[in-house]
């Protein structure tokens, strides 16, 4: 697939890496020279420095038979000129655009053939926000994915001492659990993936994956770690626009508090939220930590656009006694430093986002994709198409598909009835297939297991 990217930063560098390792044919843009030398240095992929919304930039990354533009600059208009441009000069198939600004996303029909032709929307902000929130719905959970509009989830958790399932085999868990239907999806031990089996026996500390129906995740999950009690108190550190959409959206169901340095964006936050008390103040303030109860505080979340001032006020409430700390951190090299130490999770918006940016360069029906791990494994939800005599997975039991090597399916959707992936279980047309992917250089196998025969048509 022929794709242009828009902008070398942070998310921009990242999808060109995951995609230059697929074969695709990359072109990336940018005003940054030196960083597009850094990227061309790494990775077999075309640079272009330039305007991303000039119409002569284009022309030299080749939009003349590009299959995909994707706008991911750090300015939301020059994003939307450039899809604007991509569609009236040269008539693109598919472009993607970022657009961060709340004002915009509210009016989705400006997004249309006959405005600003954007076919696909991507707003980190509010991917970001319901990330955070479904880990503040789930206590104990170091990541939680969606699947099949909400249907089922797959939930990362590290293994404790003292849980039911520790020091047992997988297959422990379906005779302990009869009324409940899970699958461990995959395990990293100190690190390295571990493909689980029946016999597989589960250690503490190993990051366990699982998957089962929504309503099932919280039994499972104590089956592998003390159950958490419900987080109830939750402080915010950084009134911007991932803050404040966060405390938007729990403060009807939480104690919120947010921190933020600025008296104006305060004063602003103060009128827009109706339920979250508003402190003005510096989130590294020991006193004020103390001042506003930090010992009785559940979740502290650092949302800042600063990632050391994230880190080290997560180390100091930590240290004075949060239960849990969030940090939102935009540099890659740190998240591995700081996860599983005094931070309990670490949440890169660019992983967050590549994820909704792969749903859509993936070929096939691809309905979800979800970057695990930093980007070191994937799970992601294809739609079955076909017959048994144009599909390679339709009319064939799970045990019969030939999944690549580092490849599980962990269950099966089918209207709204969720199926876990045992061996027997047939796959029809039509079903939602989530499968988790330890090695990405298998992602194209897992593509071509899903497409379609010419037989079908």
């Amino acid at each position: 697939m022929k794709i242009i990217i828009l902008g070398a930063g942070q998310v921009g560098g990242t999808l060109a890496e995951n995609l230059a390792n697929e074969a695709n044919d990359i072109t990336i843009v940018d005003t940054d020279a030196a960083r597009l030398r850094e990227l061309q240095d790494r990775m077999d992929i075309r640079t272009i420095e330039g305007k991303a919304s000039y119409p002569s930039v284009p022309v030299q990354a080749g939009a003349q038979d590009a299959d995909m533009l994707i706008a991911v600059t750090n300015l939301d208009e020059v994003n939307m000129i450039a899809c604007q441009v991509a569609q009236t000069l040269f008539n693109t198939p598919t472009k993607i655009a970022r657009v961060r600004e709340h004002d915009y996303l509210k009016q989705k029909k400006i997004f249309a053939d006959k405005a600003i032709p954007v076919d696909v929307l991507i707003s980190p902000e509010e991917l970001v926000t319901r990330h955070v929130k479904r880990l503040i719905q789930h206590p104990g959970a170091l990541q939680v994915l969606d699947f099949a509009d909400g249907k089922a989830q797959l939930v990362a958790v590290k293994a404790y001492y003292g849980g039911p399932l520790v020091g047992r085999e997988i297959a422990y868990l379906r005779a302990h659990m009869p009324a409940v239907d899970t699958r461990v999806a995959a395990i990293f031990r100190r690190g390295s993936p571990i493909i689980p089996q029946g016999d597989t026996v589960i250690e503490a500390d190993d990051e366990v994956f699982f998957i089962a129906a929504t309503k099932d995740i919280r039994s499972v999950m104590s089956e592998l770690r003390r159950l958490d009690r419900p987080y109830k108190r939750i402080m915010i550190a950084g009134g911007g626009n991932i803050g404040a959409r966060l405390a938007t959206t729990i403060e009807d169901d939480f104690q919120v508090k947010i921190i933020e340095r600025s008296m104006s964006r305060c004063t602003q936050l103060a009128r827009r939220l109706n339920n979250t008390i508003v402190l003005h103040g510096s989130a590294s303030d020991k006193e004020l930590l103390l001042e506003e109860n930090i010992e009785d505080t559940d979740v502290f979340c650092a949302l800042t656009n600063d990632d050391e001032a994230n880190i080290m006020a997560s180390m100091l409430a930590k240290r004075l006694g949060a239960r849990t700390v969030m940090t939102l951190i935009n540099n890659p090299a740190y998240v591995d430093l700081v996860q599983g130490g005094v931070i309990d999770i670490a949440i890169s918006p660019q992983q967050t986002t590549i994820g909704a940016l792969l749903t859509h360069v993936r070929r096939g029906d691809v309905a979800a994709v979800h970057s695990l791990r930093r980007g070191a494994a994937e799970a992601l939800e294809a739609v079955a198409h076909g017959d048994s005599r144009s599909s390679k997975v339709v009319g064939k039991t799970i045990e019969q598909i030939a999944l690549p090597p580092g490849c599980t399916i962990g269950a099966i959707v089918r209207n709204e009835e969720v199926l876990m992936a045992h061996d027997d279980v047939l796959v029809e047309n039509g079903d939602h297939v989530i499968l988790f992917l330890v090695d990405k250089k298998r992602i194209a196998d897992v593509e071509r297991l899903f497409q379609v025969g010419l037989a079908f048509f």
